[in-house]
């Protein structure tokens, strides 16, 4: 959908912003490659960073294309050296940041007997350190107006056959809070949770766990990434700007219907 320009001047790092396929032809588009076009349609400069270097390019492309500057980014979240570098990428390429979106997570394990140390430790460093990371550059150097997006996951609110990931996602409102008060009155810290969304990992979760796609979500559907884009923008946004520190599910209703 056409943008109304409501980022228009904003110069944002998407952190997560390609995506995989997994095998999948066709692919529905991912949250973090349909975040970083909706916010170049809404007149973002937008930086793309991803430790997939040909993936963070196709996103570009389809930035680009949307008429905005941008620049990529590659590198590994989770690690404090590779991120400020990108951070000080991105700023030499469009000026000062003050927009961040953090959209990394991975899973490993299945229960807390088929999770081991080394999966945990993996899920809650690329899951939680690289958001920790994010808020911490983003404080240092964002100016008055900077917002942060972190992207959750209703895993984090329920329980699910990957502890790790819960476990990780939960921390993600800790995270947020933390960081919110921590930038206040400057800098706003907010957290998209999204319920079960059409996207290629989705969609190979459902294939390995036919289950979840006979889930009842009130809406009658899986949301689609543009519908997080959407949430992820207007928190961005000065449409946001008496909003911080909160947790916006978007979940077509599950997480009430699971509590009924």
């Amino acid at each position: 959908m056409p943008g109304a320009q409501r980022l228009a001047g904003r110069r944002v790092l998407v952190v997560g912003a390609g995506q995989q396929d997994h095998g999948i032809s066709d692919p529905p588009i991912g949250n973090g490659r349909a975040m970083s076009v909706l916010l170049a349609r809404e007149g973002a400069a937008v930086a793309v960073a991803d430790i997939d270097g040909d993936s963070a390019e196709a996103t570009a492309e389809l930035v680009r294309a949307e008429g905005a500057s941008c620049v990529t980014s590659i590198g590994d979240a989770s690690q404090e050296p590779a991120m400020r570098r990108i951070f000080e990428e991105a700023s030499a390429a469009l000026g000062d940041l003050d927009g961040l979106v953090m959209n990394v997570g991975v899973g490993a394990g299945i229960g807390f007997a088929g999770t081991s140390q080394e999966d945990w430790d993996h899920v809650l460093a690329v899951n939680l350190r690289s958001h920790f990371l994010g808020c911490k550059l983003a404080l240092e150097q964002f100016g008055e107006g900077g917002a942060v997006v972190l992207i959750g996951s209703l895993a984090g609110l329920e329980s699910m056959p990957i502890p790790s990931y819960a476990a990780s996602k939960a921390a993600l409102l800790a995270v947020c809070r933390n960081a919110a008060v921590e930038g206040a009155p400057g800098i706003r810290v907010n957290l998209v949770v999204p319920g079960l969304i059409d996207t290629s990992l989705g969609r190979m979760a459902t294939s390995l766990n036919p289950g979840r796609g006979e889930v009842r979500i009130p809406a009658r559907r899986q949301g689609t990434a543009w519908e997080v884009a959407q949430c992820a923008a207007f928190l961005l946004s000065e449409e946001a700007s008496y909003v911080t520190g909160q947790p916006l599910v978007v979940d077509g209703g599950l997480n009430v219907a699971m509590r009924t």
